[in-house]
């Protein structure tokens, strides 16, 4: 079976590619899968350790052809607020619930959630259900949350 045994990030490559494989966020964290294109291009990804992959990355396959990773449209909750200050607070608020969250020019995106989304309008954040790819940020440090437990920090 043909296999794909290495990431290019999104930018880092151009042409086109040989095919798409479209996964939402949860799948896109992988080290060994069966994956099939749109096109019908049916591959194994194996990688020497699991990777985030992001929409755009390409995969590169023993052949020399690329696949695309595209994130699917999923259904999100679009957070605006009225100044920075009030955006960094609606940040924090999200991250001290340890949310993955993407960020984006003046507004954050989650995943759609009631109750969180009834957290952030007590906050007074302005919301809107958007279905987009969700590309929230990583960790800064690898591994840093695997070094403490839910103990070592209050949850205000």
């Amino acid at each position: 079976m043909l296999r794909a045994t290495r990431v290019i990030a999104a930018g880092a490559w151009d042409g086109e590619p040989a095919d798409r494989v479209v996964l939402e966020f949860d799948d896109r964290h992988r080290r060994r899968i069966h994956m099939s294109g749109e096109g019908g291009l049916s591959f194994l990804l194996d990688l020497a350790s699991a990777v985030a992959l992001r929409s755009g990355d390409g995969l590169v396959l023993e052949d020399g052809r690329l696949v695309e990773v595209v994130g699917a449209a999923e259904d999100l909750c679009e957070i605006a607020a009225t100044d920075a200050a009030h955006f960094l607070r609606l940040a924090w608020h999200l991250g001290n619930r340890h949310l993955p969250v993407q960020v984006g020019d003046g507004s954050l995106r989650i995943r759609r959630d009631r109750v969180i989304e009834e957290m952030v309008a007590g906050l007074g954040g302005r919301m809107r259900a958007v279905k987009a790819p969700f590309d929230p940020e990583t960790r800064a440090i690898h591994g840093a949350h695997d070094h403490h437990g839910h103990a070592a920090h209050r949850h205000d």
